[in-house]
């Protein structure tokens, strides 16, 4: 299955934003990428930030835009990963993705995990998913889409890996802010990483995670901005490396994933066989008091 990480920056508007996205659809289609997959809220800047009550009508023209990106799954005969902020009714919010294929609406994924950090005041815009974890049924396979700070929770591709899932998507927006140091920097990005390339390992499954690229500026003022830090990259189920991006050019990275070698990791690692489920009540807990 040949796929395409779509990196890219905020090109300071919607329009001129959805444009090189659709530019860097068409590269990836010249070389016959089957699935595409785009960043996190990858039709304008990261506007979580801070919380603008007016950032809200950012969220009117989701219909349109879920018919545009059809249509663009459709003239490019692709599978596409998309992730849009949805107006589900007044005052209910999602940060969605939506799975098209090759013209059709494949499904959809609320992001369940909703950070409210500095810098990323998600919970004050997304209310969190009711679909649950539900892979997606395409052409190209079974997709299990995750987005951004689900990736930092095992529990969440491990159900999408028990409900058959045969590859894991994360588009994800995530990035550093300039005063940090050096080595803090480092031990961040090491981390979301190595995190994920744990849950391929742990779970026999190819892993793909999809970030943004380029300074995007506080313009509340509360914080100077964030530097997102790409670094896109795709893992076969031992967790090794296929392709990884740089940390600040805009690329089109097409990479061939081989669902089947799922089955051949799982033999020699039965980690699925091997699961005590009678022991595991504790997780469904917040904390587990002795």
């Amino acid at each position: 299955m040949k796929t395409a990480l779509i990196q890219h920056r905020f090109h300071l508007t919607k329009k001129d934003t959805i444009k090189k996205s659709v530019e860097m659809i068409a590269e990836a289609k010249r070389e016959n990428a089957e699935l595409i997959i785009l960043q996190e809220l990858h039709q304008g800047a990261y506007f979580c930030q801070s919380e603008n009550v007016k950032s809200f009508d950012l969220a009117n023209d989701f219909e349109e835009d879920v018919r545009f990106w059809q249509k663009v799954s459709k003239d490019y005969q692709v599978v596409l990963v998309t992730s849009l902020f949805e107006k589900r009714a007044p005052g209910l919010y999602h940060n969605t993705a939506v799975i098209f294929d090759k013209g059709e609406i494949a499904g959809k994924y609320r992001k369940m995990h909703i950070p409210d950090d500095p810098g990323f005041y998600e919970k004050f815009y997304f209310t969190p998913g009711d679909m649950g974890f539900e892979p997606i049924d395409t052409s190209v396979g079974r997709l299990g889409v995750l987005v951004c700070w689900d990736q930092w929770y095992p529990e969440a591709a491990r159900i999408m890996a028990l409900k058959g899932a045969e590859i894991l998507i994360y588009p994800t927006a995530i990035g550093w802010f300039d005063e940090d140091e050096e080595d803090e920097k480092q031990r961040q990005l090491d981390a979301w990483i190595t995190v994920q390339r744990g849950h391929a390992i742990a779970n026999g499954l190819p892993l793909v995670a999809v970030n943004r690229v380029g300074f995007e500026k506080d313009e509340s003022g509360c914080l100077k901005g964030i530097r997102f830090w790409g670094n896109s990259f795709a893992v076969g189920a031992q967790g090794e490396f296929l392709a990884r991006a740089s940390s600040d050019q805009e690329e089109v990275i097409v990479v061939e994933i081989d669902k089947k070698r799922s089955e051949d990791v799982r033999r020699i690692w039965p980690f699925l066989r091997d699961r005590r489920v009678s022991e595991y009540g504790c997780i469904l807990k917040r904390y587990c008091d002795r």
